[in-house]
């Protein structure tokens, strides 16, 4: 006489966490909520950013006051840090120059992306 055994899928969780950005810099329509806040009202969006990322609400508002965004790229690198991102000061300097809403625009995200980094896979076939 032969033993039939039968398992059942268990779900595992696997975590998502990477040494890169979840988004590309231009992805600012992946999430339209946040594209169209930062269209319309730019200001209040870094500001409140800034305050999710866990830094002062007003450091956006040093942009203004220098060549290079000493805030967008100093919260950067510390998001980059934070998460364990690769790339350069540099990089950081350039996006933040030139390419100051989608970087914000992507910080979000990224932060969004990491808050919870766990993934339910279920195994069991469909």
């Amino acid at each position: 006489m032969s033993k039939m055994v039968i398992q059942q899928p268990q779900a595992f969780a696997m975590a998502t966490t990477s040494n890169q950005w979840s988004s590309g810099i231009c992805d600012c329509t992946k999430e339209m909520k946040s594209c169209c806040f930062a269209f319309w009202c730019f200001p209040c969006f870094a500001c409140i950013t800034a305050k999710e990322a866990g830094e002062c609400l007003c450091l956006p508002l040093l942009d203004w006051f220098g060549c290079i965004p000493p805030a967008t790229m100093s919260l950067r690198a510390s998001l980059r840090q934070r998460y364990g991102i690769e790339g350069t000061l540099c990089n950081d300097c350039v996006m933040s120059l030139f390419c100051g809403p989608c970087s914000w625009c992507q910080m979000a995200r990224e932060m969004k992306t990491r808050v919870q980094p766990i993934t339910l896979i279920n195994t069991r076939p469909h």
